[in-house]
């Protein structure tokens, strides 16, 4: 966490990686009042991130067309994607 990388070009896999450092630093407790603050606060950044992340993912699945026999025969962008 020396340098940080912008949130909102992260992938959901480098952005739930680095949360869970954040939450493994927090529950150490060894880390000045300043620095648990800011760490808090990229944690809550993170976590709405992958949030929406997921958001995104879900409606991507949803909007998957399935032909008579169950498989997938394309998809088709969610509203606003």
């Amino acid at each position: 966490m020396s340098e940080e990388k912008p949130i909102e070009g992260m992938s959901f896999e480098d952005a739930i990686r680095e949360f869970e450092s954040v939450v493994s630093a927090l529950d150490r407790g060894d880390v000045a009042l300043e620095q648990s603050i800011a760490l808090y606060k990229r944690g809550a950044a993170l976590k709405a991130h992958c949030e929406t992340k997921l958001k995104e993912a879900e409606e991507q699945v949803e909007q998957i067309t399935l032909d008579g026999n169950g498989k997938p025969t394309g998809t088709k962008p969610a509203e606003g994607m």
